[in-house]
């Protein structure tokens, strides 16, 4: 086993063992969510804390992901698993045509680009009632299974999304340490100097959208089939805030700040229910003070601290 691959190995294992161990199904629950989030921040993470890229409506490819199998299972009766690069595929194909004139722009600017298709997606699930529910919501969407092997228990569906995010944190792995992944990096650091040393920028950011799109779409389908009822109010302007927050409090251009940043914000409201009405400016304290104090987020910050603490010995 080379080197890098120890981590994933380690950590499959203590994944494996919290589903063996965690018998509660509340626990279990809560830990499926982090690993939804988790998908939901990796993917975003690839296109802000790699590629340089700002997105404020990643929501909307969750959401896409969703009701994309909510209305291919329900309304036209495909399985699940076909549904699944179904509507995987259907994000992937808007965040190709959103992205080819929006990825043009940079800064703030792009920024504003992707709230306001975040807001367009959002709107026609709430105003497409017949096919999406409306504001009351998409209901009867089916549980999976796969032959004897039924996904409504809590602990099966733990299962298959760690399975996901375990995949996901690989591939996203193979890119960065790919060229690929260091086009991306030079990006990052300057768009301009990567275009002038032949770094095809148009293209790799393109493609890192549509990546990006497509682990939130798959969090979307994994989301749908475990609480079997979804609403436009799960894919607003709040749920992509909560998205870049993840991604900002656990460490941009980090695989392992997905997966701490998630698990923060998961487990954020089950703290904090006293503030449920101050979501918003709840997050917004936690990111002013982690842009002060930690910029790189918390997982270079506390590696940062843990390395000055080594040299002061």
């Amino acid at each position: 086993m080379t080197r890098d691959r120890i981590p994933y190995a380690v950590f499959t294992l203590i994944v494996a063992a919290a589903g063996w161990y965690t018998d509660n199904p509340y626990y279990l629950q809560t830990l499926t969510f982090i690993g939804i989030n988790t998908l939901l921040a990796l993917g975003l993470n690839m296109l802000m804390g790699y590629a340089g890229q700002i997105s404020l409506g990643h929501a909307a490819f969750y959401g896409i992901g969703a009701y994309g199998t909510a209305i291919l299972t329900v309304h036209w009766h495909v399985s699940p698993w076909l549904a699944l690069p179904g509507a995987v595929a259907a994000a992937m194909l808007v965040a190709c045509i959103v992205g080819i004139p929006t990825l043009k722009l940079s800064g703030y600017y792009l920024g504003m680009g992707t709230l306001g298709f975040g807001m367009i997606v959002n709107i026609l699930f709430r105003e497409w009632s017949s096919v999406t529910g409306g504001a009351s919501g998409f209901v009867g969407i089916p549980s999976l299974e796969l032959g004897p092997i039924s996904f409504s228990s809590t602990k099966n569906y733990f299962y298959l999304v760690w399975g996901f995010v375990i995949f996901s944190f690989i591939l996203c792995h193979r890119i960065i340490n790919s060229r690929v992944g260091r086009a991306l990096r030079a990006i990052h650091d300057g768009e301009k100097a990567a275009a002038a040393v032949g770094v095809d920028t148009a293209k790799l950011k393109l493609q890192v959208f549509i990546l990006s799109a497509a682990f939130s779409a798959l969090a979307g389908f994994l989301y749908a089939h475990m609480v079997f009822f979804i609403s436009p109010e799960s894919f607003d302007f709040i749920a992509s805030i909560r998205i870049v927050t993840m991604v900002v409090i656990g460490g941009m251009a980090s695989v392992w700040g997905s997966l701490i940043g998630a698990s923060l914000l998961t487990l954020l409201p089950e703290w904090l229910h006293a503030f449920s009405e101050f979501e918003m400016v709840v997050y917004g304290l936690i990111l002013m003070i982690i842009m002060i104090f930690l910029p790189k987020g918390l997982t270079r910050g506390l590696l940062d601290m843990f390395e000055r603490a080594r040299k002061n010995k």
